[in-house]
């Protein structure tokens, strides 16, 4: 399973994210202990993140978006994959803007069912789909871990924007399978701070206990080839 189509559609989606960023930074009047707030998602996830982060309605953009991805696709499975893949969740924080988005491709729509062995796939794609709108200023990391029973992938890489080499970004990428679909979070941080933000964010995994999206040790082991 290739996700070029995934990294495209989710650069598409920042890329509109960061243009409707605030010109200035926001101030929370409890900057130390921002509230919470907890996303849930019926194919089997939730995912939690401060208050103060945007969260943006991106329904407007997603068929251009989607378009985006379709002509892209080399492969019929990459266009329907593209075809079938919703913007779950998308948010903003900051000056420069940092931006969230979670993913999701529902089985059902797919018309398959995607196992662990799909996941360390996504690494070429991503990376691929990425560069379409980046430049790269360090190599992909790569890692493989588990949270609870499901397996988790995770890719990073740094780079700067080809529209504004001055903006620059730390690029996380975080995939999963739940029991009725796939589910990538993608962060494009700008800031040590907000991929902090991104990785401390307790994700709940078809109803198991919840846990930090990122731990520690995420990429101590590679996934496997």
């Amino acid at each position: 399973m290739n996700v070029r189509w995934i990294a495209l559609l989710f650069l598409a989606g920042s890329g509109s994210l960061l243009a409707q960023a605030p010109t200035h930074p926001r101030h929370s009047e409890h900057p130390a202990q921002p509230a919470a707030r907890s996303y849930t998602n019926n194919l089997g996830f939730t995912y939690t993140f401060p208050a103060d982060w945007d969260v943006v309605d991106m329904s407007s953009t997603l068929p251009e978006a989607r378009q985006q991805a379709q002509q892209s696709a080399t492969t019929e499975a990459e266009k329907q994959g593209a075809a079938c893949i919703q913007i779950a969740l998308s948010a903003r924080h900051g000056s420069p803007a940092s931006t969230v988005v979670a993913l999701v491709l529902p089985f059902s729509c797919l018309g398959s069912v995607m196992t662990d062995k799909d996941i360390p796939g996504m690494a070429a794609g991503a990376v691929e789909g990425i560069q379409q709108n980046m430049d790269l200023t360090s190599e992909p990391q790569y890692g493989s871990y588990a949270l609870g029973s499901h397996t988790v992938w995770i890719e990073r890489v740094k780079g700067t924007l080809k529209a504004n080499p001055q903006a620059q970004y730390t690029v996380e990428t975080v995939c999963s399978l739940v029991k009725k679909g796939a589910v990538c979070w993608m962060a494009m941080a700008a800031d040590d701070a907000a991929l902090a933000t991104f990785e401390h964010g307790l994700v709940t995994l078809d109803h198991e206990a919840p846990k930090a999206l990122v731990p520690a040790t995420a990429f101590d082991t590679k996934p496997a080839q």
